[in-house]
């Protein structure tokens, strides 16, 4: 059922652009924090090579993967398919928090659509592909994207979103500092 891969597959690249939605898991090192999983939607999540993808975070309510990259780098982002032949498939990585007024940015952020929002974008150098069967994953329609956290932040404007920023995005559930902190310092 399972197969392991060292990097992306074609066929692998293909399953993940026509997804809809994937998942990011992150962690602490602490037995006592927090496992974060965040669903990701939009046209977020660009493929650079075979052994690297990055995704545009948007602003929310918490910061829990720029917390745990900062710490250890380790995340992982799931794709199931809701629809057609059953497939999971994972990346497993080392992430890294590139911040707007970072050099990587001006690389980075060219590659993306705009989203009103966004705060950082993830990148990711997968050193593991793992597929398994997906059969258990229910079918379910795609009917469209939500836009609430879209006209959110445009209500908000730029000043809005840094306050709410400095607010609720500086440190995780946990206390952990985020990439952010060194920004509001």
């Amino acid at each position: 059922m399972g197969k392991q891969f060292d990097a992306m597959l074609p066929q692998h690249e293909a399953f993940i652009r026509q997804q809809h939605i994937f998942f990011v898991g992150s962690a602490p090192l602490s037995a006592e924090g927090h496992v974060n999983l965040s669903p990701k939607g939009h046209d977020s999540l660009r493929i650079l090579s075979a052994n690297r993808v990055a995704y545009l975070d948007l602003t929310g309510s918490g910061n829990e993967t720029s917390a745990h990259l900062e710490e250890n780098g380790r995340v992982t982002v799931m794709f199931c398919a809701f629809d057609g032949a059953p497939n999971i498939l994972r990346l497993y990585g080392t992430g890294t928090v590139v911040l707007p007024d970072s050099p990587e940015w001006a690389a980075l952020y060219p590659l993306f659509t705009p989203i009103p929002g966004v705060r950082q974008i993830i990148d990711i150098d997968v050193h593991k592909v793992q597929t398994s069967c997906g059969y258990s994953i229910p079918f379910m329609s795609y009917t469209g994207e939500r836009e609430t956290l879209q006209r959110w932040a445009v209500q908000q404007g730029e000043e809005g979103l840094e306050s709410y920023r400095k607010e609720k995005n500086q440190k995780s559930i946990d206390g952990m500092p985020t990439s952010l902190s060194t920004l509001y310092e």
